[in-house]
């Protein structure tokens, strides 16, 4: 029965460590895509600061404009605009921090405080690869003794519960 377990156990551990080589590959991704937002997200912004230039306007001052405007749809295009210049600070900060961060902060980084929406977007076109980096190497090791070391202690503490309760009824009778 123990050797199956380990068998087991092994075979879920190397399970554990494909599955955890993946995070630093989708964290790439991911890094990819928040650049993909940014930049986009600067076109758009850039393209409404030259509207707003050419009619002798701040970027404050037209999005202020808009905002108050009487017509809702206006109003809600200077809404809109300025959801887009507080989203493109946003994703510039967590950038600035992501790129300042070692490879495993940055996967941590991710995962407490990513972008949903860019989140959301890589996991829909993730494509898995081999870890062939440090840091994917190591997530695969990592990924392996925990799932493995956790089945083996799980299977170690259901044997010593089974070994009391045999001993209480030897006892008993």
């Amino acid at each position: 029965m123990s050797r199956i377990v380990r068998i087991i156990a092994f075979g879920l551990g190397i399970l554990g460590g494909v599955t955890a080589s993946q995070l630093p590959e989708y964290s790439q991704q991911y890094r990819q895509r928040l650049g993909g937002a940014i930049d986009e997200l600067n076109r758009v912004i850039a393209q409404f600061d030259a509207g707003a230039a050419a009619n002798g306007e701040t970027q404050e001052s037209a999005i202020a404009r808009l905002r108050s405007n009487p017509d809702d749809f206006v109003s809600r295009q200077g809404v809109a605009m300025e959801g887009n210049v507080d989203r493109l600070r946003r994703l510039q900060g967590h950038r600035e921090v992501m790129m300042q961060a070692g490879p495993f902060a940055r996967i941590a980084f991710m995962v407490r405080d990513g972008d949903r929406d860019v989140m959301e977007a890589a996991y829909r076109d993730f494509e898995p690869a081999m870890p062939v980096t440090e840091e994917g190497l190591l997530a695969t090791a990592a990924g392996f003794i925990a799932v493995w070391g956790s089945l083996l202690l799980l299977a170690g503490f259901v044997r010593s519960l089974r070994r009391r309760s045999r001993a209480r009824s030897t006892a008993r009778a």
